[in-house]
């Protein structure tokens, strides 16, 4: 089976605790603090692992944040290597006012890279990548990376036959859609409309644009989640809605980081762009089902993929 690379540049120390209410100008009590390894490519492997599969995680881990995240991760089974910077990793905070229900979530900053500091990064995920992986770098760049480093990395890598899923937004997303040649290319629906530059207000909407991202090029595989909706998947050889089963929702966190995880391990085991589209489907509906960062669960992204409606488009 071929291996799976997850890529996390701006990684995260995740904080989360929970107090009787949130109120301004006073000292909040709080419950004593859950740790988990955050960032796009790291809670993916984290969801593979759920999942009964295995990856490599490449991540930018510096710092007392960074051995913490990595021991984390260590303990979820994950074989995680670090990227080898001196750059301390960032740390998040979510706090849940247990009077309202809500959450607040207070995203720090990461540090500064230099061109050097990203040379040296991608030159070890080259090193550890070989012929017929899946590479799939997600999360947010940090500050001083520029956005077609993805599409770069993906050039350095075509030679081995390396394969590249992308999870990305804003100036990323549009340096990939420019460079063309990805394996799949995933979008959110608010994602899709920033790159088509207009409205999708409907599925069919979303599949004529993954559709065209096809035709161009830009990726084998087109993925665009909709939410409770669904997700519309193009390829070249038909487009679909993978509408998933009705859930009570605890949270939408991790929800894509599950989809993703879920789709590129179907697909490494051989499965069809179709049937791994299902797979991920499944996987994020067992995500919103858990609370916080918690991810997918195994048995439920089972049980939920044999329920997952697809209409042809």
């Amino acid at each position: 089976m071929p291996r799976i690379v997850t890529v996390t540049l701006n990684p995260a120390l995740d904080l989360s605790t929970e107090t009787a209410e949130v109120r301004p100008n006073r000292k909040l009590r709080c419950a004593p603090p859950r740790r988990d390894p955050g960032g796009g490519g790291v809670n993916v492997s984290r969801a593979i692992a759920k999942l009964g599969g295995a990856s490599l995680c490449a991540v930018a881990a510096g710092g007392d944040a960074g051995a913490a995240l990595l021991a984390l991760l260590a303990a979820e089974g994950v074989e995680a290597r670090d990227l080898g910077l001196d750059l301390p990793t960032r740390q998040s905070l979510a706090v849940t006012d247990l009077a309202s229900g809500d959450q607040f979530r207070f995203v720090m900053p990461g540090p500064v890279w230099s061109a050097a500091d990203l040379d040296r990064a991608l030159a070890r995920v080259v090193g550890w990548c070989a012929a017929g992986d899946w590479l799939v770098p997600s999360g947010s760049l940090p500050e001083g990376v520029p956005p077609d480093t993805f599409p770069k990395l993906g050039a350095r890598l075509a030679g081995k036959g390396v394969r590249m899923v992308l999870d990305t937004s804003g100036a990323a997303l549009v340096a990939a859609a420019e460079a063309r040649g990805l394996a799949l290319l995933r979008m959110d629906d608010a994602e899709a409309e920033a790159l088509a530059g207009t409205p999708l207000p409907t599925a069919a909407d979303s599949a004529r644009l993954a559709r065209r991202l096809v035709g161009e090029g830009v990726a084998a595989m087109v993925q665009v989640a909709r939410g409770a909706e669904g997700t519309v998947l193009a390829t070249a050889e038909g487009c679909w809605l993978c509408r998933p089963p009705k859930v009570a929702v605890v949270s939408a966190v991790g929800a894509g980081d599950s989809h993703l995880a879920g789709v590129v391990l179907a697909l490494a085991r051989g499965a069809d762009p179709l049937t791994a589209c299902i797979a991920g489907v499944g996987a994020a509906a067992s995500a919103v089902t858990t609370p916080d960062t918690a991810l997918c669960r195994r048995e439920d992204t089972e049980a939920y993929a044999r329920q997952v409606v697809v209409e042809p488009l």
